[in-house]
């Protein structure tokens, strides 16, 4: 199935590119512009569908993992340790991201601002005084906030429900289930969405295509180019400061992990991958007490190379339509985008999703979804990858502070 879905967004990136091109050098530029526009009636179907699925999704996987975050506090220490890495590498993937998309500027140089409708070439900053930042922080009614797609205000009013249902005794089993519940029927919902991609990713394409032509491809090529480069720094200071605190020995499990994260990178799932990390990791020598505490609360809190690229594939659209941000509005979006991402885990093409909030909330276009939907496929693969490398390097790490690396080698003198 998988293969077969990775065929198909190939081939509707194919299409697509064709199509593009043929419009655009047969047709004059009247007419490029309404084939354009009929085949964004796809794109726009599929932006709200996403939209559709926001509200319900972010609310049901952040209170059902907050929730069950009361495990991880009965643990003590270890899950101090675990959380305090998470935090720490998840704020250093964001200010990545955004660092790097500032020195790339992969969208410089193509503007979409035409198409951006009202948007204009600064966001609004009514928003982003002191008082009304704070005060629209809380929300007067969650069915409000749920309408408008007010991802703050759901946020908020998640972890208070998180909160109060770990706070409870017998954790109101019947409540958490039932949310537990959605957030199933939600991933499933999502899943069909997400199914519609490949025609989706075509008629992106071949709308771009049809009105700025080839050459909007160099773009696509300097957003992927310079996101892989990214990824590739954040490999690297995650190994060095796996290296730092574990030593030299962090580099035999980088290589020892070599067969799941391939097997990530060409499934574009980090998920497929997880038995065989949690294997790898063991036969390594992380105890199996540990390994099983952090991998699978690293999957839904540490997600390193999906929460650089919200940061940057957010600026990255913000810079093709020509819109600025403030130093002040940058570090709101890392607030926001370091919640709302830690309930996103098993979600498909989470990022997609925790993206067209953060344009929600912004006022950036919402057809920059669209932009980057022609090429996330692509980029999938190497986020699911690196988020692969990231808990490995958190499982070591925890398991060095807790004096629980075991050494496999020795095993057989003792036998």
């Amino acid at each position: 199935m998988n293969r077969l879905f990775t065929a198909l967004i190939v081939g509707s990136m194919i299409l697509g590119v064709a199509v593009g091109w043929g419009i655009n050098v047969s047709l004059p530029a009247a007419e490029a512009a309404n084939w354009a526009a009929n085949l964004s009636i796809i794109t726009d179907i599929f932006l709200r569908l996403i939209k559709m699925i926001i509200a319900p999704l972010v609310f049901s996987t952040l209170v059902v993992g907050i929730a069950h975050m009361g495990d991880a506090s009965e643990v003590g220490r270890v899950g101090v340790k675990t959380m305090g890495w998470f935090i720490v590498a998840s704020i250093f993937s964001l200010t990545l991201g955004l660092i790097m998309v500032h020195i790339l500027q992969p969208g410089a140089g193509v503007s979409f601002a035409s198409e951006a409708g009202a948007a204009a070439t600064t966001v609004d900053m009514s928003k982003f005084t002191l008082k009304e930042f704070v005060t629209h922080l809380v929300p007067s009614s969650i069915v409000d906030a749920m309408a408008k797609n007010e991802i703050l205000q759901i946020v908020v009013f998640s972890v208070f429900v998180g909160v109060a249902v770990s706070a409870v005794d017998d954790r109101a089993p019947q409540v958490l289930a039932v949310v537990e519940q959605i957030a199933q029927i939600m991933l499933k919902v999502t899943g069909y969405v997400m199914k519609t991609a490949p025609l989706a990713i075509f008629a992106a394409l071949a709308a771009s295509i049809a009105t700025k032509g080839v050459g909007v491809i160099f773009t696509y090529a300097k957003f992927v180019g310079g996101f892989y480069l990214s990824l590739g720094i954040l490999w690297a200071m995650l190994i060095l400061a796996g290296v730092l605190i574990v030593g030299p020995r962090m580099l035999k499990l980088i290589a020892q992990i070599r067969s799941p994260t391939l097997l990530a990178f060409s499934t574009a799932s980090s998920e497929a991958a997880y038995p065989r990390t949690l294997e790898e990791l063991q036969k390594w020598g992380v105890s199996r007490k540990v390994a099983s505490f952090v991998l699978p609360l690293g999957y839904s809190f540490n997600l390193d190379g999906s929460m650089m690229y919200c940061t940057f594939a957010t600026l990255f659209i913000a810079q093709v339509y020509g819109i600025e941000l403030t130093i002040a509005q940058q570090i709101t979006m890392l607030g926001l985008l370091m919640v709302t991402s830690k309930g996103m885990a098993g979600v498909p093409r989470a990022s997609l999703v925790v993206i067209a909030a953060t344009l929600t909330y912004f006022q950036l276009p919402e057809a920059g979804i669209a932009l980057i939907l022609a090429v996330d496929h692509l980029l999938d693969m190497g986020r699911s990858a690196t988020n692969v490398v990231g808990n490995s390097v958190a499982s070591a790490v925890v398991a060095k502070w807790e004096g629980q690396i075991e050494q496999p080698e020795a095993e057989p003198a003792r036998a």
